[in-house]
């Protein structure tokens, strides 16, 4: 090996352990009584309580609870990032209660849209395939369902809040399908991290924070 390809790799990789230790700072595996899981309960008892207002034909109050629930999500993410609150059991619940959100999303708009959902399948049917497939590789190399909470994710969150938000209220098709676009991309980066990474890791802010990784093993 050349020197300057000796010092270039030697370089790459401390930067990526700095990266990894700052990525890793603060994490903890038994933090469970905190605000953002307090949050994230909430969160999950809220998007249950979503399938009975759906089937209540409350339009209007599904859609305000639904934004609200979403921006928990938000609030959650920032003060465990900010007062050092993040766990490996947060980003787990985390997970699971933006599951059965999205879950209560979906029938929603099933129940509320349901004829014009069935003409945009092919937008979303890509984007829950992605989902179940970046789930169960997670399932298959882990045992454990992915917890990266990329930048990706966090970006197309948005977009699916304001998607579903015109949806519910016939208002416009565009923004859910760019938001069912942005996810299925954010799943597929999702399926990569997890075909890198040797061992369980939440909150992988993007792949090209764990691609060295791969080179290293």
């Amino acid at each position: 090996m050349k020197p300057s390809e000796a010092f270039t790799r030697s370089t790459f990789e401390k930067d990526n352990s700095n990266v990894n230790s700052i990525e890793r700072k603060g994490m903890s595996k038994h933090k469970y009584v905190t605000i953002p899981n307090i949050i994230c309960t909430i969160r999950l008892i809220g998007s249950i309580w979503l399938f009975w207002v759906a089937m209540q034909d409350r339009l209007v109050l599904f859609t305000w609870v639904f934004v609200a629930l979403s921006l928990s999500d938000t609030v959650d993410g920032r003060i465990a990032r900010w007062f050092n609150l993040r766990s490996d059991f947060g980003a787990r619940l985390d997970s699971f209660a933006d599951s059965v959100l999205y879950g209560a999303m979906f029938f929603g708009l099933f129940w509320f849209r349901g004829d014009v959902l069935i003409r945009e399948a092919p937008w979303w049917i890509v984007g829950l395939l992605s989902y179940l497939l970046t789930t169960g590789a997670g399932l298959w190399k882990y045992g454990r369902v992915p917890s990266y909470h990329t930048r990706g994710a966090k970006i197309s969150q948005w977009f699916v809040l304001a998607g579903t938000v015109c949806l519910l209220l016939d208002y416009t098709l565009w923004p859910f399908r760019v938001a069912m676009f942005l996810v299925t991309l954010t799943n597929l980066e999702a399926t990569a991290i997890t075909w890198i990474l040797p061992k369980w890791r939440a909150d992988v802010l993007s792949i090209l924070y764990v691609w060295p990784s791969k080179n290293q093993e």
